[in-house]
């Protein structure tokens, strides 16, 4: 089946409804409830109160009222983001897999579609399973009206008006932006609240407690894009050991963040990204002396939050970050695209091979014939099928070769 063929076909019968989905004679997905523990880190929780204020009575000058009801709403109170469930894709059979995946999407992502069949071409190749564990706020962790054409179309207009000189506003973004542009500490918070929601996943495979899987399964990482930044802090903490023996492929991702172009109608508008920049880069460390939540969760009390101070600034705590990829570099591959403009490649190279180019991390810059983007690699388009089937199972071949 080409890949278009099999893109169509999955998009069509993967869902969370169903406790088990057939995909072939070999492959089926199950889904899994999980409920995060961290919902006080965010603003408006119990360990956040300094923001619960805001939440409830937020500036009604700053935004329109619709904007304000419709997306800033109290984090902590989004149940979506909470309770939510999750894909594991894996070989068929009773018993629980000894390898798993674990695959991380992109920034402003609302539908897994592109992803399921990486996910299946990764476990027929490597024979290992793979789960696909959303970012807090994506994906099926956010409320189905941000991703309401109609709604967000509405809200769109509102914040052009509202800020007439914003670029690549679209109803496909106007939420993460809006939200991000009011409050850009929600980054580093749902940033965080995910990296402890992995943490808790892994623990309870390690506990035995996972019905699919073997407490002594190997762990590995793929990810995409942002997802790449999660993986990275995850593995450079290295909690407890638990991915000493991990392995991390990074697919158009891998830089630190203040060396991304993240201004797309796909991703976040220019009004967004300004704020988002001035917060988690240029004014960092003025925030987390007046915030002493932000100071604590960033702090050497927290080596996550340190981890995550690495990965903001490409200038900032440069020698531990060179150091600890130095370490790590056996143990990674990144895989870029020559043409992408949000994560350029020279970008990651300068990230994970460092500033002296000493970091013996592999990095390889793939090209393909045909149209593509960072958000689309792989259009499912008719009329360049052949091509994008061709390039797709070259560029997953290179990734399933270091995985398996």
């Amino acid at each position: 089946m080409k890949y278009i063929d099999l893109h169509n076909y999955l998009k069509k019968i993967v869902n969370y409804e169903n406790k088990e989905i057939v995909i072939d004679e070999k492959i089926i997905v199950q889904n899994y409830n999980f409920e995060s523990a961290y919902r006080f880190l965010l603003p408006g929780g119990a360990g956040n109160q300094g923001s619960y204020e805001y939440c409830m009575a937020a500036d009604p000058d700053y935004e329109p009222d619709i904007i304000q009801s419709m997306i800033n709403k109290c984090d902590a109170e989004i149940m979506e983001n909470i309770k939510f469930r999750y894909h594991l894709f894996r070989p068929k059979g009773d018993n629980k897999v000894n390898h798993v995946i674990l695959l991380f999407h992109g920034f402003n992502e609302k539908y897994w579609a592109k992803y399921l069949t990486w996910a299946k071409t990764l476990v027929e190749e490597t024979g290992k399973a793979v789960l696909l564990f959303p970012i807090a706020f994506h994906m099926n962790r956010a409320p189905l009206s941000w991703s309401d054409s109609r709604q967000m179309f509405a809200i769109s207009q509102q914040r052009k008006e509202r800020h007439p000189d914003v670029l690549c506003s679209t109803l496909s973004n106007v939420a993460i932006s809006t939200r991000l542009h009011n409050k850009p500490q929600r980054f580093i918070w749902s940033g965080l609240q995910t990296y402890y929601d992995v943490i808790d996943l892994v623990e309870q495979i390690k506990a035995g407690l996972h019905p699919a899987i073997e407490k002594e399964a190997s762990i590995d990482f793929f990810s995409y894009s942002i997802g790449s930044f999660l993986a990275e802090i995850l593995m450079m903490t290295n909690k407890d050991g638990y991915f000493s023996e991990s392995k991390l492929c990074m697919f158009c991702g891998g830089a630190v963040f203040n060396r991304l172009s993240p201004v797309s109608k796909f991703i976040l508008d220019s009004e967004a990204n300004v704020s988002l920049y001035s917060y988690v880069v240029e004014h960092l460390e003025s925030h987390m002396r007046r915030d002493e939540l932000l100071r604590h969760y960033l702090s050497d009390a927290h080596p996550e939050g340190v981890n995550f101070r690495k990965m903001l600034n490409y200038k900032c705590l440069t020698e531990p970050r060179e150091a600890v990829f130095n370490q790590m570099s056996k143990q990674i591959l990144a895989i870029t695209l020559a043409k992408d403009t949000v994560v350029p490649a020279y970008e990651v190279i300068n990230t994970l091979q460092g500033v002296k180019r000493n970091i013996p991390i592999k990095v390889d810059i793939l090209d393909f014939p045909y149209p593509y983007k960072h958000e689309d690699p792989f259009p499912a388009l008719d009329t360049i099928a052949d091509s994008v089937d061709e390039h797709f199972h070259r560029t997953f071949n290179r990734i399933c070769e270091f995985l398996r």
